[in-house]
């Protein structure tokens, strides 16, 4: 990879690796331009920005006051046509980083992570993408407050922007100024989200919309939450129990639990039985029969390969935690949530549920490893601060706005495909996902209230892997295949 150094000088005063708390915030950008192995040049501009909110007091402007600088790193094509897209990407968590997407999915160089059973040994290290998004649109990768090297300036707290609407609106406040600064209001824009972030772009693009007047082109939505209570186990609701079983059948297949049957009839009945006959078991509760009961564990057992007393002592529920500690305790191991192909050996063989992801666990270090160094070495910045890959710092995440009701931003999007009828949505679902289960989004697209038109701007596309599906190199270029096609849409429509 050929890079031509061009780096700006820092700001008088402010030294590389300054603590966040800087009384006098000012953006801290380092610029360089680069040649990838088949030629594309391109410009990154790594740094952070000070997001200022204009303040009044005692009914008087009382000026724009910093409030956080805001990690970011962007990709621009060199000589590029006007009206080439642009792509805003961020994780999820609350509280992860951009890393994922950007070395492990989008940007033009990439984690040498390797995959499940042939994971690369540290010291680990970088390699060029051989089709990066970068072809096809420009990429603003955004890291929210508390992650990546992003934080609040002396004086502010932390906590205000650990919620969802001040996330919501940072984010939206940081697509709008990068896009005025660089004058690309006519540029095709995408947003993508992994995760929470997928609840995250679709917030922030009804935010962009309802506040600036910024309609996106499409929304790119990998391991889809939208709705909170799809997932979440709690006593009186039984939803979740029925949505995750047909990734509970994808895992145990992957862990060689149905013999040589085909992943697609696996999951093909258990998607049926969960959405009929288990869903009408569990609204029935102590209503069922013993022969019912009996006919519901029997299948339950066929479908996930589960004991039966498991299935038993648990009621017909148990959370995804507890079933990552069943699935091979009989191997002495336990299976990862984030991706479930991904296996250990848990702390202690007799513990009733498994909350240390052994798949978080592997990818941890390559990721943390590629990226301190990428943004040192490669893009020219220097900040002595920790890269926050995944932090528990936002922890408790507020979602206030909610309260009393789900979280759920589907209303959101409902909205916006109307108001705006060329949105499209490109979806990824990853089987093996414990996370964010396929069949939980696919229940959520099924309950909006959408005509066939909107419904048909929805492209869906499905993988063998996990949450994470790019960390299969198949999944990966099968993914990026598509997402390239899907922004290159955009810009095809506008140049």
């Amino acid at each position: 990879m050929a890079d031509e150094t061009k780096d700006t000088p820092k700001e008088p005063g402010k030294d590389a690796g300054q603590d966040a708390g800087a009384k006098e915030a000012t953006d801290d950008f380092t610029v360089r331009d680069h040649t990838s192995p088949d030629g594309l040049r391109y410009t990154t501009t790594t740094g952070r920005l000070v997001l200022r909110r204009e303040e009044t007091k005692d009914g008087k402007a009382d000026g724009f006051k910093p409030k956080a600088e805001i990690f970011i790193v962007a990709y621009t094509k060199q000589d590029a046509e006007p009206g080439r897209p642009v792509t805003f990407a961020f994780n999820g968590g609350p509280g992860s980083a951009s890393v994922w997407l950007h070395l492990g999915l989008l940007g033009p160089r990439l984690v040498d992570s390797g995959d499940v059973g042939a994971m690369t040994p540290a010291p680990f290290g970088l390699v060029d993408s051989p089709d990066s998004l970068l072809e096809s649109s420009d990429l603003v990768m955004i890291d929210p407050v508390s992650t990546g090297y992003s934080r609040v300036v002396e004086g502010e707290k932390t906590d205000e922007f650990h919620a969802f609407v001040q996330d919501r609106d940072l984010v939206a406040e940081v697509i709008r100024l990068w896009t005025t600064r660089n004058n690309r209001w006519l540029s095709p824009k995408y947003l993508v989200g992994e995760s929470y972030g997928t609840l995250r772009a679709v917030a922030v693009a009804g935010r962009l919309f309802d506040a600036y007047g910024m309609a996106v082109n499409g929304l790119g939505l990998i391991s889809t939450v939208l709705n909170m209570s799809t997932l979440r186990f709690f006593p009186g609701s039984d939803l979740p129990y029925a949505l995750h079983l047909p990734t509970y059948a994808a895992i145990a297949h992957y862990h060689g639990r149905h013999g040589d049957r085909e992943l697609a009839e696996v999951v093909r009945e258990a998607e049926e039985y969960a959405a009929r006959d288990f869903g009408y078991a569990l609204t029935q509760g102590a209503r069922l029969t013993p022969e019912e009961y009996g006919d519901v564990v029997a299948r339950l057992h066929a479908i996930t390969t589960l004991d039966e007393g498991f299935i038993r002592r648990t009621d017909l529920r148990w959370a995804y935690h507890e079933f990552a500690a069943e699935i091979l305790r009989s191997e002495g191991l336990a299976v990862g949530r984030i991706d479930g192909r991904f296996t250990a050996r848990p702390d202690n063989l007799q513990s009733s549920d498994s909350t240390d992801d052994p798949s978080i666990r592997a990818i941890t270090g390559p990721y943390s490893a590629a990226m301190n160094h990428y943004v040192r070495a490669e893009l020219g910045y220097e900040n002595d601060l920790p890269y926050e890959i995944l932090t528990a710092r936002v922890q408790p995440w507020s979602y206030r706005t909610f309260e009393g009701a789900p979280v759920d931003v589907s209303g959101v999007l409902e909205r916006l495909l109307v108001h705006n009828p060329t949105l499209r949505v490109h979806v990824d679902y990853g089987y093996h996902d414990g996370a964010t289960p396929h069949f939980a989004a696919e229940y959520v697209w099924a309950h909006m209230n959408l005509d066939d038109a909107a419904r048909a701007r929805f492209t869906h596309h499905y993988h063998e892997a996990g949450h994470m599906m790019y960390l299969n190199p198949v999944a990966r270029r099968t993914q990026l295949s598509a997402l390239k096609a899907f922004v290159g849409e955009g810009g095809s429509a506008q140049e």
